[in-house]
């Protein structure tokens, strides 16, 4: 199918998205998935040690942030929507600082709190110069636990589809604990079919290693390596093998739109039987973190689609955010002012 490429996106369709925006304030998100906590160790470059050719750092601080789905969460929260989070997370030191870290408007109310569980850390350290901006050295994981128990799986469910009651979309982030799985997406989407309203309920994932395990759902958001590793074959800049990975992804899935991620590249939105629309990067290739890029389009997308927009719509949304939060270090959030001022900023040169 051919594809269409829009570089300057016409006033008319700039408006539109500036009305989107306005629509996602009041939305109702369940966020559904596996919580990480992101952990940021801050230090300044002093001297080479001499037990061994390494720096050290003279300490600064310690910061801890949602990761996972919480950042998903936190990114429906910044936009103005609420998000009910359901999603796993102990009762140790790190798990206490992980709930505080949480902005408001996201709810708690739907925690599970398995004992002697403990959320998995990602632990990174950043030096530089008293004048110079921090750089990221090593990265510190402390792996997802072994699969959940049985009785962890039952609750995890309850509170799902307890929290997807009234709610405006779905979003699901699996990163691999053995928690989301098609049997739990099942269960929520009859909660939804039960309690349907005059407008289906939206539900996008953002699966890690398992997407092509799930199907009929509204949309999924592969970045281009998951792709690749998941079809076994390499794209780069061969329009041909995306054209056939985003329509062979969306074929086994079933799902009503496949908005794939492709970094500098930008994104590409597969819809059956639509031309394939691709999406130039917003800003510029000067990127400062990556970190948790992901959550944010997809957090875009949902509250997108929940306020009325088209998959083109929702997915050039969620391009700006992108754009937008990877200038920002660390795990972070876009805000609607922030994205209104983006999309703002390309009157002049839209049509």
């Amino acid at each position: 199918m051919t594809a269409t490429n829009s570089e300057n996106p016409p006033r008319q369709l700039l408006e539109h998205l500036l009305e989107l925006i306005d629509g996602f304030s009041g939305q109702r998100v369940a966020a559904i998935g596996d919580l990480i906590a992101d952990e940021f160790i801050y230090g300044q470059l002093s001297r080479i040690s001499r037990e061994a050719p390494v720096l050290i750092l003279k300490y600064d601080r310690t910061t801890i942030l949602p990761g996972g789905v919480g950042n998903a969460a936190s990114n429906v929260a910044a936009f103005g929507g609420t998000a009910r989070l359901v999603a796993r997370i102990g009762r140790r030191d790190t798990d206490r600082r992980l709930v505080r870290a949480f902005p408001k408007g996201v709810d708690l109310g739907s925690l599970v709190r398995p004992l002697q569980y403990r959320v998995p850390v990602k632990t990174r350290i950043l030096a530089g110069g008293l004048h110079s901006a921090r750089q990221q050295i090593v990265r510190i994981d402390r792996e997802l636990p072994a699969a959940p128990d049985p009785r962890t799986r039952a609750e995890f469910e309850r509170a799902a589809r307890r929290a997807v009651i009234g709610c405006d979309a779905v979003l699901i982030s699996d990163y691999g604990s053995g928690l989301i799985t098609p049997a739990l997406v099942s269960s929520v989407k009859k909660v939804l079919t039960r309690t349907r309203r005059r407008r289906p309920v939206p539900i996008l994932i953002d699966s890690r290693y398992d997407l092509l395990r799930y199907r009929s759902m509204t949309a999924c958001t592969p970045n281009e390596s998951e792709v690749e590793q998941m079809l076994g074959l390499s794209i780069g800049d061969d329009t041909r093998r995306l054209e056939h990975a985003g329509r062979m992804i969306l074929k086994r899935t079933r799902a009503r739109g496949v908005i794939l991620t492709r970094g500098s590249r930008g994104m590409a939105v597969f819809v059956p039987r639509r031309r394939t629309v691709h999406i130039p990067i917003y800003g510029t290739d000067e990127v400062a973190d990556v970190t948790g890029a992901g959550d944010t389009v997809i957090a875009t997308l949902t509250l997108a689609l929940a306020a009325g927009a088209s998959f083109d719509e929702a997915a050039r949304l969620a391009n700006y955010a992108g754009g937008l939060v990877v200038t920002k270090r660390g795990t972070a959030t876009v805000t609607a002012g922030e994205l209104a001022k983006a999309i703002g900023s390309d009157f002049r040169v839209g049509g």
